[in-house]
């Protein structure tokens, strides 16, 4: 198996979908197919913004693309997509990330292998980009920011760095650098009431929210999430709210929810707020899953906390 970086910009001509597909030409195809259950780093190229290497993800298969002579798709292990916490740059100290794109001189390189969409990645390329954009210590970085004094305390005990596939795999680090980013998508605003609560301790009130669970194949994109605060979480993973068709208005299932808790939980225009980066707006597919799977679908068992 081979690891490697996938070029991939948002406004792209090809079928890409960072966490479901990545569309190539037959040329790319021998080193794609190498890839084949390993691990892949996307990579945003200069021209299309300044992101540089921005998330991580596994390649399950590879098809050719139906109707497309010359085309190929690498199909994305569901549940393996996820971005990095911090977006690394092309080049640290004036130096390339990349041993195949540095000079002898740790200068970049120019044509060649710079201008490839595919690019075969070794083991320690690819670990320390991992580790810059996904640090071992997320957990304590995340409690840093809103209680400095608790952070102190946990720094007293050295922290276990785990090996950096492991890191990938692991629900728990992954549901942490789910939440950063999606939180940090939305501004740490409700994306359905509109409001930026924190408590005491200046800590962020709102949630972050799989719009397909993780369970149904979801991923830990950002466009798989909508940042909620607590009662919107829970009513929308039981199916009580969802998103239309327009990718913007609120669904609220009226016979299960009194209309005095939609006015209260709801902003009045009853549509979603999105995050300003349209690149983390949800992608519509995700909300009709859920639309089509979960709304409407609460369990009779399960207790309303307005009840």
């Amino acid at each position: 198996m081979t690891k490697l970086v996938l070029l991939h910009k948002a406004d792209s001509i090809y079928d890409d979908e960072p966490d479901v597909v990545y569309d190539f030409p037959r040329s790319y195809l021998k080193a794609v197919q190498e890839a084949v259950g390993d691990w892949v780093i996307y990579y945003e190229p200069v021209k299309a913004g300044p992101r540089g290497y921005f998330a991580v993800a596994k390649i399950e298969q590879v098809i050719p693309k139906p109707g497309v002579e010359g085309r190929f798709l690498a199909m994305i292990e569901p549940g393996s997509f996820l971005p990095l916490d911090t977006e690394v740059p092309r080049l640290i100290d004036g130096s390339p990330m990349e041993q195949a794109l540095t000079e002898p001189d740790g200068t970049p390189k120019e044509g060649g292998a710079v201008q490839l969409a595919v690019r075969r990645l070794p083991e320690e390329d690819f670990a320390r980009i991992v580790r810059l954009g996904l640090p071992e210590d997320l957990k304590r970085q995340e409690a840093a920011r809103y209680d400095p004094a608790g952070s102190e305390m946990a720094e007293e005990a050295a922290i276990f760095e785990r090996p950096v596939l492991e890191r990938l795999t692991r629900r728990p680090y992954r549901d942490v650098a789910f939440r950063r980013k999606v939180r940090e998508a939305y501004d740490y605003r409700c994306a359905m009431s509109g409001l930026k609560l924190r408590n005491g301790g200046g800590r962020p009130e709102v949630q972050a929210a799989h719009i397909r669970p993780v369970e149904h194949n979801g991923s830990d994109s950002v466009r798989n999430g909508l940042a909620l605060s607590g009662t919107l979480h829970w009513m929308f993973d039981r199916g009580l709210i969802s998103v239309a068709d327009d990718n913007e208005t609120i669904l609220v299932s009226r016979n299960k929810v009194p209309g005095d808790v939609v006015d209260r939980l709801l902003g009045p225009d009853g549509t979603i707020r999105k995050p300003k980066d349209k690149r983390n707006w949800p992608h519509p597919a995700n909300l009709a899953w859920h639309r089509e799977n979960i709304f409407g679908q609460m369990a009779s068992e399960c207790p309303a906390p307005w009840d």
